[in-house]
């Protein structure tokens, strides 16, 4: 691997994991310096690199130098001696000054209490996503801008303005109590959910799949689990899910990037390893208090069974869409529940239930009713096509829709 490969591979593993370190060591008003000296790692990387060669250890060259940038910072500011040691004595937790660490467990340790920084209740969702893309997965502004579909200048504000909130409440990026685990942990798992959610469904970006915000929130998530404190059956569950989903990558995009719809997909494009590693953790999840990760676990579970009659899988994943609304009603999840309605039931009873969920401005919703009307009433059908069309914000879906309106079409005038 050439430079031009292993240093974006690097920045995305390493630079979130130091910055994590050296927030916990400075304290979170300093996230900004943190940032700053993992930044100067990678450009004298690319600088030295580029030169010499690449190391044998990479990884550890990289924690060699940021160590070494952090302790001329801490000299050179003397944030040492007059900021962090009073705080650092008063919590009991006073390392000295070369005492960075940057060991595994530390790692793994900050990166957990990061997590639980940008998901601090007083935050909006939208804006922990911005925040847990730059600080805990190293995208860059531009980055985050192309997959949420903001402005340079929106990601900037978002960023400015949740950090300056995490200061202006005093927050500390201190070990984690049972209680801020129970109170947290499920805003933790939501803004993983979310993340994941936006590259999978990825509604709002030119692409179908972002994987890497799918991979990111994998990453993520397995770090909760990975800490006795936190591997709690919600997460077990939530990352089952993110397991089966994650496991029919390669069998939802054609070469050419267009969708495919889910029964027109390659079986054999599924990712087997995948789907064991989902199994592993849904039975590590325990079902005695089911929550809704659960319920879409199975769901999504019930998506990658091979050899199994359409009847069967399809009245399994009815059955699971019914228990989800009676947890929580949500017009998302009463749509999907039509699909699996017309599934087991037919299209006519199906579209009944369908022209009762009143979702007028969701692209998906009238490409559902397309599906429903294919083959009853081509004039409705079309209409949904068309209605489905002007209202998606990604180009692969519109590319999808209009050739099925191409087909509708031609078949109206045959």
């Amino acid at each position: 691997m050439n430079n031009n490969q292993l240093i974006p591979n690097l920045f995305r593993e390493e630079y979130s994991r130091i910055v994590a370190v050296l927030t916990k060591t400075f304290g979170f008003p300093n996230i900004e310096q943190a940032q700053d000296i993992a930044s100067e790692t990678f450009l004298k990387a690319t600088e030295t690199w580029g030169r010499k060669g690449i190391p044998d250890n990479p990884t550890a060259w990289l924690y060699k130098v940021a160590k070494n940038y952090a302790l001329d910072y801490l000299k050179r500011e003397r944030i040492f001696t007059e900021k962090i040691s009073p705080i650092l004595q008063e919590s009991g937790e006073e390392k000295q000054q070369e005492e960075i660490d940057l060991s595994e467990d530390n790692i793994k340790d900050s990166m957990l209490r990061m997590m639980f920084a940008v998901c601090h209740p007083s935050i909006s969702a939208e804006s922990q996503i911005v925040l847990s893309l730059r600080v805990l997965c190293g995208f860059g502004v531009d980055e985050i801008a192309t997959a949420l579909l903001f402005t340079k200048s929106n990601v900037n504000k978002r960023l400015t303005r949740t950090k300056n909130t995490l200061k202006d409440i005093d927050f500390k990026v201190s070990p984690i109590s049972p209680n801020e685990i129970n109170q947290r942990i499920g805003g933790v798992l939501s803004t993983l959910y979310l993340l994941f959610n936006e590259g999978y469904f990825s509604t709002k970006s030119t692409e179908k799949i972002r994987k890497d915000l799918c991979y990111e929130a994998m990453r993520l998530l397995h770090i909760v689990i990975s800490k006795e404190e936190t591997n709690l059956p919600d997460a077990n569950a939530l990352m089952a899910l993110f397991c089966f989903q994650a496991s029919r990558f390669d069998a939802r995009i054609n070469h050419e990037g267009e969708q495919i719809l889910y029964n027109e997909q390659d079986i054999d494009k599924w990712d087997d390893e995948l789907i064991k590693k989902g199994e592993f953790f849904l039975y590590r999840s325990g079902n005695k208090k089911p929550t809704r990760y659960h319920i879409e676990a199975m769901i999504a579970f019930w998506h990658t069974r091979k050899n199994i009659g359409q009847s069967k899988k399809w009245e399994n994943i009815l059955q699971l869409y019914n228990r989800l609304l009676q947890m929580q009603y949500s017009p998302i999840v009463g749509l999907n529940r039509t699909y699996a309605l017309a599934m087991v039931y037919g299209k006519e009873k199906a579209l009944k239930e369908a022209l009762k969920i009143k979702l007028e401005q969701n692209p998906l919703y009238y490409a559902l009713l397309a599906e429903l009307f294919k083959g009853i009433e081509t004039k409705k059908h079309i209409e949904c096509l068309k209605k489905a069309i002007s209202l998606s914000l990604n180009g692969n879906d519109k590319l999808l829709l209009e050739n099925k309106l191409k087909v509708a079409s031609r078949e109206q005038c045959s």
